[in-house]
C-alpha cells in the first residue's frame, strides 16, 4: 500500500542528494544571435543526481531539455557554471556517460551484433575477445534480441532498432545513461513494452539515468524524480517532484491510486501554467 501524499514539493531550483554523483551548479548556456546579441537558453540550473537515480526532465519544446542533456553528455559546452561527475568536471564526451537518441543512429552495414560489438571493441579494448562476445550476448539477451542478432538495421522494426541502441549503450558499462526522448518515435503499444523493458533492466542493474520526455505518464511510470522546466528562453528548473511509488513498479496498480492522478494533474497544471503561445 502506497502512503498517500499529503503535499507536493514547493518550487525549487536545487535538488540535494547526499550521494552527489552528478552535480550541476549555476549552469548557464547562451548562443550568439545573428545580430551579434546573446540568446540565453538555460539560466541558473542547479541539480544533484544520485548514482542509482532515474530522473526525467520534462517541459515544453524549446525549454532546453535536450541542451541540458547534451551538456551532461559532453556534446555541448556550457557558457558558465559547472557540471561534475564524481567530482570531475565534464568537458567532453566519455564512455562513462552513454546517450540514447530518439532516432536510432545504427550503422546500416553492421548487424545487430556488429553494432553492439563495435562499441564494446572501442571502449573495452583490453577485454579478451571471448569476454567481449559474452558481454554482447548478455546485452542482446537483456533486450530480447538474440534471435535478431544477425539481422541488419533495415530488417528491424523501430522498437527493435531502439532496443539495439539501448543494448549498445549499456554494453560498455557506463556509470550514467542519458536518453533523449528514446520512445518518442514509437507507436503506443511498442512504446509501452519498451518502457517496461528498460525499467526491468534498470531495476535489476541500477545506475544513474537522465531521460528527456514530453510524456507525463512516462515520466511518472519510470522516474524517481521529475525535473520540470520553465519555458525558454532563459529556462530554469521550476520545480522538482518526487515520485512516491516504490520499485519494482506495476503500472496498472499505480493507475488505481488517487495520488497517481493527483501528481499527474499537478504536473500537467505546471506545464499549462508555463505554456506560451509563441513556442
Amino acid at each position: 500500500m502506497i502512503k498517500p501524499l499529503t503535499h507536493f514539493p514547493e518550487a525549487t531550483n536545487n535538488a540535494v542528494d547526499s550521494n552527489e554523483f552528478l552535480v550541476v551548479e549555476n549552469l548557464r548556456k547562451t548562443y550568439l544571435s545573428p545580430d551579434g546579441g546573446e540568446t540565453i537558453v538555460l539560466d541558473n540550473i542547479n541539480l544533484t543526481i544520485g548514482e542509482n537515480e532515474y530522473i526525467s526532465i520534462i517541459g515544453h519544446s524549446g525549454c532546453g531539455k535536450s541542451t541540458l542533456l547534451k551538456i551532461i553528455a559532453g556534446l555541448e559546452r556550457l557558457t558558465s557554471g559547472s557540471v561534475r561527475l564524481e567530482g570531475n568536471e565534464i568537458r567532453k564526451p566519455g564512455a562513462e556517460r552513454m546517450m540514447v537518441f530518439q532516432h536510432y543512429s545504427l550503422l546500416p552495414w553492421l548487424t545487430v551484433r556488429g553494432n553492439i560489438r563495435l562499441a564494446v571493441d572501442e571502449v573495452l579494448e583490453h577485454v579478451p575477445p571471448k569476454e567481449k562476445r559474452r558481454i554482447v550476448d548478455e546485452h542482446l539477451g537483456m533486450v530480447n534480441l538474440m534471435s535478431a542478432a544477425d539481422k541488419y538495421p533495415d530488417q528491424l522494426s523501430g522498437g527493435m532498432k531502439q532496443r539495439v541502441g539501448i543494448a549498445r549503450a549499456l554494453a560498455i558499462r557506463p556509470k550514467m545513461l542519458l536518453m533523449d526522448e528514446p520512445f518518442g518515435a514509437l507507436d503506443a503499444l511498442t512504446r509501452g513494452k519498451l518502457q517496461r523493458q528498460v525499467l526491468d533492466i534498470w531495476e535489476s542493474h541500477r545506475q544513474a539515468v537522465v531521460m528527456v520526455t514530453h510524456d507525463v505518464d512516462e515520466a511518472l511510470y519510470m522516474s524517481d524524480r521529475i525535473i520540470m522546466m520553465t519555458n525558454g528562453p532563459a529556462a530554469n528548473i521550476g520545480e522538482i517532484v518526487e515520485v512516491p511509488f516504490p520499485h519494482p513498479r506495476n503500472l496498472q496498480e499505480m493507475r488505481k491510486s488517487r495520488e497517481y492522478y493527483e501528481l499527474r494533474n499537478y504536473i500537467l497544471n505546471f506545464l499549462d501554467q508555463h505554456f506560451s503561445s509563441d513556442e
